[in-house]
């Protein structure tokens, strides 16, 4: 299976290219490496929801690292910050609704995930640390509105109840990510001038879903 290593001094990242999402950190490449293997069934489970089916390495082995590249101060603050070359590459029509369904069903995980751990009091960190539910949830919608800028398009203003704002705020990300793939015009552009392309923020906004998602299931146990 092709990953490809991002590199930094303090903290290294493994993403699977064909999976977006299923990205891990480690001290370094190895740990990255074997942490990414170590999520993979979990990983699995969330595609089933996109009707896809993962078999997920057994073993480190069965990785091969297509690319190492350099990180940079946000990989050592613990994202994965660096596309690759192959990202500007068109996303066709198949591509994409494959790549929008994945997506969406990082949201329907992290929806189900904090659905079931509503009334449960998360467990702190060794100092006490760590958002609330709630937190996390808002946390997560506002890296989205950041991200969607990053894709080329403005947040929606937002209006009604938390439901109904995440709703449209999914809705302008889709919409934005369709527009980009397809070289259509952007409704509401944002200013942002160093856009992501299309492949790159998926891969980042899935992670960033996942990550917390499984935030949520290892506190609430």
């Amino acid at each position: 299976m092709p990953i490809y290593i991002e590199v930094g001094t303090k903290r290294s990242f493994a993403t699977a290219l064909d999976w977006p999402g299923w990205s891990r950190s480690g001290r370094d490449e190895s740990e990255a490496v074997a942490t990414l293997a170590a999520y993979g069934t979990r990983y699995a489970a969330v595609v089933t929801l996109a009707a896809l089916k993962l078999t997920p390495p057994k073993n480190v082995s069965e990785f091969r690292i297509t690319k190492r590249v350099k990180g940079n101060a946000t990989t050592e603050f613990g994202a994965p910050a660096i596309g690759l070359p192959s990202d500007a590459a068109p996303l066709g029509r198949a591509e994409l609704e494959r790549v929008e369904r994945i997506l969406v069903a990082c949201w329907e995980a992290l929806d189900h995930t904090a659905k079931d751990a509503h009334g449960v009091e998360l467990r702190k960190g060794p100092r006490g640390g760590g958002r609330d539910l709630d937190k996390i949830i808002d946390h997560v919608a506002g890296a989205e509105e950041i991200y969607l800028g990053a894709l080329g398009a403005r947040a929606p203003k937002g209006a009604g109840d938390r439901a109904h704002r995440l709703a449209d705020l999914r809705d302008a990300v889709l919409a934005a990510l369709r527009a980009r793939a397809l070289g259509l015009p952007i409704a509401e552009p944002s200013r942002t001038k160093t856009l992501w392309t299309p492949r790159f923020f998926v891969r980042r906004a899935a992670w960033h879903v996942l990550d917390h998602t499984w935030e949520i299931e290892d506190r609430a146990m």
